[in-house]
């Protein structure tokens, strides 16, 4: 109850008493990328959508980081036609480097959760000056089809009837023939919603408040997430970064491969540490916050 009442405290007031964010944009190409800032200490720079992870991450955290959650190109509305080549990893980490420079904030811990920890993964790579520490959390490997297929096995092998049959009363209530009759971006967001039971702990959780003024850009998330990020190759230059990597699972995220499609990685980094957070599913840092939070700060005050 008091955590409910926390939260919708953030909906209704995004700037608490004592707190100061500061908001603004970064124009790249065309694309204006928002930021908000908020909380003291170290810079942690959040990769993603500006609005839907500052819903996500605690207030505590933000007693002892500076928190920059940033805007990617697929979360604002480009301006004019588009092709593939402008949603290229190469551009949008040239982005986040854009932004760090333009707010001044020198070597920064940069995070990443689900596909955007690609993002964070491969600009620690080429800007790793820059770059103090890495944090991925609820991501695979890859999204290629072997660890796409192991999603499926964990689903059946280890689902409870409840989880099960949440996830279908949802599919019920949102169809496919709904989804197609919608905008992309609003069906984007239409079916994650609906997916609650494989994304959360709590098979019955609405996610749909973290969406809320959030612009979906499908085309740069469906080629990004369905071409680049299953092909991708994580290992490439891995043996070159010297940066501690942290990696935040969830035991009940069946969104991506399971926590032991890590293993065969294990070797090709140079600093790892894991944790796998036994009441989360995608998002363990909004679902255990407390538990995340103390192991985050252990990890970086190590």
């Amino acid at each position: 109850m008091v955590r409910f009442f926390i939260y919708l405290l953030i909906l209704l007031f995004p700037v608490l008493p004592g707190r100061c964010q500061q908001t603004g944009f970064v124009e790249s190409d065309g694309f204006r990328l928002n930021y908000i800032i908020d909380g003291e200490g170290p810079p942690l720079l959040v990769i993603g959508s500006s609005l839907y992870y500052d819903r996500t991450f605690s207030l505590d955290l933000r007693r002892h980081f500076k928190m920059i959650f940033i805007d990617h190109r697929g979360f604002v509305p480009p301006n004019g036609e588009r092709d593939t080549s402008d949603f290229s990893l190469s551009k949008i980490t040239a982005d986040v480097e854009l932004i760090r420079q333009n707010l001044s904030l020198g070597k920064v811990i940069i995070l990443g959760h689900s596909g955007h920890s690609y993002m964070a993964l491969e600009y620690a790579k080429r800007y790793p000056e820059n770059v103090s520490r890495l944090v991925m959390a609820g991501i695979a490997p890859d999204l290629g089809p072997e660890h796409t297929g192991m999603i499926s096995r964990y689903w059946e092998e280890s689902v409870d009837k409840e989880r099960k049959q949440a996830l279908r009363e949802n599919m019920k209530m949102v169809t496919d023939d709904d989804l197609a009759a919608m905008i992309p971006g609003d069906a984007f967001i239409a079916n994650y919603v609906r997916s609650g039971p494989m994304a959360w702990y709590d098979p019955h959780f609405d996610a749909s408040e973290f969406w809320k003024g959030v612009h979906v850009n499908t085309q740069m998330l469906d080629y990004v997430w369905g071409k680049v990020f299953a092909e991708i190759d994580i290992t490439s230059g891995l043996d070159e970064l010297d940066i501690p990597v942290f990696l935040a699972l969830g035991r009940y995220d069946y969104l991506v491969a399971p926590p032991a499609s890590w293993d065969p990685y294990r070797q090709y980094f140079n600093d790892l540490t894991i944790r796998v957070f036994e009441k989360s599913g995608h998002t363990p840092f909004y679902e255990q916050p407390e538990d995340f939070d103390r192991e985050l700060l252990a990890w970086v005050n190590q």
